[in-house]
């Protein structure tokens, strides 16, 4: 991921001045998180870096947590979620669980960090945890309703089983029990389970 963020803000209805310091924060971030690491990332670091008060900081980020999970959702968002291809759901799910795996490895930093802060209990990183999970079910119920989108909407049953497939696998890998690559593998096998009677 580039140091650019995309113009969407931890808070709605800011003005210019408001954006363009949300931006620098954001931007400054990720820089500490890739040169520091999660555990020695503070709020106050990141606003030394933005050129920014503490206070200012605060005004936009509750937590580092809140820092982590916004970074993500705005990482994972970036890529404009480009339709899944394939002939069968099943293609286009494993090709999904692929780009969004891919996705999440292309910022080691932020993987490691957002595991932590998405399981803490900070209403910003609450809010965030929704719309990235929101993302996740986007993502598939694209990718099962396919192009042409002719059978009537996907079961919300089958989507709600790939969505905890996916979040337990990305939390398993934020444990450190298995790498990227591996659950990469381990969804793609999971993805043919699940949809086996369902296409």
């Amino acid at each position: 991921m580039s140091s650019q963020v995309t113009s969407a803000a931890p808070r709605q209805g800011l003005n210019a001045r408001q954006a363009e310091t949300v931006r620098k924060l954001m931007a400054a971030g990720l820089e500490e998180l890739r040169a520091v690491g999660h555990e020695a990332l503070t709020v106050r670091t990141v606003a030394q870096r933005a050129g920014v008060s503490p206070a200012t900081a605060y005004t936009y980020l509750s937590s580092k947590n809140h820092l982590f999970a916004e970074l993500f959702w705005r990482h994972l968002s970036e890529d404009g979620a480009d339709a899944a291809t394939g002939d069968r759901a099943t293609e286009r799910l494993q090709a999904a669980v692929r780009t969004l795996t891919a996705r999440i490895v292309a910022e080691p930093e932020l993987a490691a960090a957002v595991t932590p802060a998405l399981l803490g209990g900070d209403p910003d990183v609450a809010r965030l945890r929704l719309r990235i999970g929101g993302e996740f079910y986007a993502r598939f119920e694209a990718a099962l309703a396919g192009p042409r989108a002719s059978g009537g909407p996907p079961d919300p049953a089958v989507l709600e089983v790939l969505v905890l497939t996916f979040t337990g696998a990305l939390l398993q890998a934020g444990m450190g029990l298995l790498t990227y690559d591996q659950i990469t593998d381990r969804l793609v096998t999971s993805v043919e389970v699940i949809m086996r009677g369902n296409e």
